[in-house]
């Protein structure tokens, strides 16, 4: 549950005070709800129940603290309330009744006291995060179970009808029953690849808050404010681990540039952005993370994403980027990471280095795999250009129209086609 609550169509308007509780709400939902989910899954040994007793109280105390206002302790509200589903769960399933005793032990201190380092949350988001689970499911049990967001929200984050969000969470958690999914932190080697799918899902939340089809510039700021405190999560609990500050970093960098990247509604690539307008606290949070990663020497991926994001964010200027340094680092990435899209991505910064010719060919070299990707078409467009051959470019472009859901890119796009228009 987030800020995106409070423009919930259905939620009641002028009750409970300003859009300061709402903000405060949200951000108390959102810390709080994945460690009572965490808590309670690991007193009942079933997510199942502890997950929808949780969403019945924060659907319950978003109606309850607008009306009356938020409680003292917020977090042993929402506790006390989802100890209370979870009793009323437990007495109709009967098979669970001897589990009762579990929730009548003694009040557990407030969630929130917690050593950062053991953070309860981290077991939960492994837990989500198994690869016997979908990408999709994946995702959307995150939202659900970490982040505390509702299937209504996370439908409108991933453009997934209600319907289709719901059957992915309810499928999830009867896998992670059936199947005996354990939740909780692997160990040793165990914990690498894991932790890769960890941060590549959180990775996926904040890359869902951009470019929603059928909107302009704008990012969904909730969504994306959720997984940069999501990466903040992973990166405190599991301080040693290099590539979780990697993708911490990564995030930051990112996220600082917004300001930048959309205004009034219109994309501006990095390129043409006023960079006074990025965040200056952000860009120097995003090298603190950074560096920690680079101190504890165990290179990856997310680090080298990091580092590639922090050459742009250290040039002055688009003009004083050092292209051959963001090449370098792209070759070092082709080690941990050959997918297509990073492939075009170093394309881009070969064109830079090297001139269109070669980063024509290399563009060329994963057409098939990214045909149907619009930024694919658009790439090669400029490239075209670059070598004169402008029908070619004109076509590319055209198809990048064409592949482009959100209004923002197309308006960007069809600049480039009709200049004068």
């Amino acid at each position: 549950m987030t800020g995106r609550d409070a423009a919930d169509p259905g939620a009641p308007e002028g009750r409970g005070g300003s859009a300061a509780s709402d903000l405060l709400l949200a951000r108390v939902v959102r810390e709080e709800s994945g460690r009572i989910v965490a808590a309670l899954t690991s007193s009942l040994g079933s997510l199942d129940i502890a997950e929808e007793a949780v969403a019945e109280a924060v659907e319950e105390a978003l109606r309850e603290w607008r009306a009356r206002g938020i409680p003292p302790k917020p977090g042993a509200w929402l506790t006390q309330a989802a100890k209370h589903n979870a009793l009323d769960r437990l007495r109709r399933e009967q098979r669970y009744r001897a589990k009762l005793a579990l929730l009548a032990e003694p009040e557990a201190a407030e969630p929130g006291t917690a050593d950062a380092g053991a953070d309860e949350r981290l077991p939960l988001l492994f837990g989500c995060c198994h690869p016997a689970l979908s990408p999709d499911a994946q995702l959307a049990l995150t939202l659900r179970a970490v982040c505390g967001l509702t299937t209504a929200q996370i439908a409108r984050a991933t453009l997934t009808s209600e319907a289709t969000v719901a059957q992915r969470i309810v499928r999830a958690k009867r896998k992670i029953g059936s199947a005996g999914i354990p939740i909780r932190v692997p160990e040793g080697e165990a914990r690498r690849g894991r932790l890769d799918l960890v941060l590549t899902v959180v990775s996926l939340m904040y890359s869902e808050a951009h470019l929603v089809a059928g909107r302009d510039a704008s990012a969904d700021r909730d969504l994306a404010d959720d997984a940069v405190w999501l990466a903040r999560v992973v990166a405190a609990g599991l301080a040693r681990e290099a590539e979780a500050h990697g993708l911490l970093a990564l995030l930051l960098f990112h996220r600082a540039r917004e300001g930048a990247r959309a205004v009034d509604g219109e994309l501006v690539l990095l390129g043409d952005q006023d960079r006074s307008r990025w965040d200056a606290a952000l860009l120097a949070d995003a090298r603190r993370a950074l560096q920690r990663a680079a101190t504890l020497r165990r290179p990856g991926r997310w680090q080298l994403h990091a580092a590639i994001a922090a050459c742009h964010a250290d040039a002055a200027t688009s003009a004083d980027t050092d292209w051959l340094q963001v090449l370098t680092l792209y070759d070092m990435l082709l080690a941990y990471d050959r997918s297509p899209v990073v492939r075009l991505n170093r394309a881009v910064a070969l064109s830079r280095v090297d001139g269109p010719e070669p980063a024509l060919a290399e563009l060329d070299a994963v057409g098939e795999a990214l045909g149907g990707f619009h930024l694919w078409h658009a790439v090669r467009a400029h490239v075209l250009r670059e070598l004169g051959r402008d029908d070619e470019a004109l076509a590319a472009d055209l198809r990048a129209l064409e592949l482009t859901a959100n209004d923002a890119e197309r308006r960007l796009i069809a600049r480039r086609v009709s200049p004068a228009g």
